[in-house]
């Protein structure tokens, strides 16, 4: 039962970070607006229809059907772990995964399922990015490292 509430707690976290980042970033980014940190680094609003990298925007729907199902997977699996790291992880990379399926169905754009996921981390050396983007990698890799570390156990 703890296992479930500390995976719900972070995945609600990790959705809510996501969600008021991008709030913030649609507030203060409009026009172009360009907000320069250091290096190379700066925040920039971007808004993808497609798949990944302004990919493929014509999959929106697809993307977001096969995201749902992922999701519901990733929270089976979650549930009957029986370790509290890789719970926590899976929560992480829930949480980032629903952040872009909200945008996919919630921010406007020309149908069902067709809105566009908010992006605004720029290192303009990769592509545009956001805090679900980066949950989901880093908690993949962690994930990863994780079950590596437990198999040499």
């Amino acid at each position: 039962m703890q296992i479930r509430k500390s995976l719900t707690a972070v995945l609600l976290a990790t959705l809510l970070l996501d969600q008021l980042s991008k709030w913030l970033a649609l507030e203060h980014l409009e026009n172009g607006k360009v907000v320069k940190l250091f290096w190379t680094l700066q925040i920039r609003l971007v808004r993808n229809a497609g798949i990944s990298f302004g990919k493929g925007a014509e999959l929106g729907p697809l993307v977001s059907v096969v995201v749902f199902l992922v999701i519901v997977l990733l929270v089976k699996v979650a549930m009957n772990s029986k370790d509290r790291r890789t719970s926590l992880l899976y929560g992480v990379i829930i949480g980032g995964a629903l952040g872009n399926l909200t945008d996919r169905i919630f921010r406007k754009s020309d149908g069902f399922l067709r809105g566009e996921v908010v992006d605004f981390i720029d290192f303009q050396w990769w592509p545009v990015f956001n805090i679900a983007d980066s949950a989901v990698v880093i908690g993949c890799l962690l994930l990863v490292a994780n079950g590596l570390s437990n198999e040499r156990v």
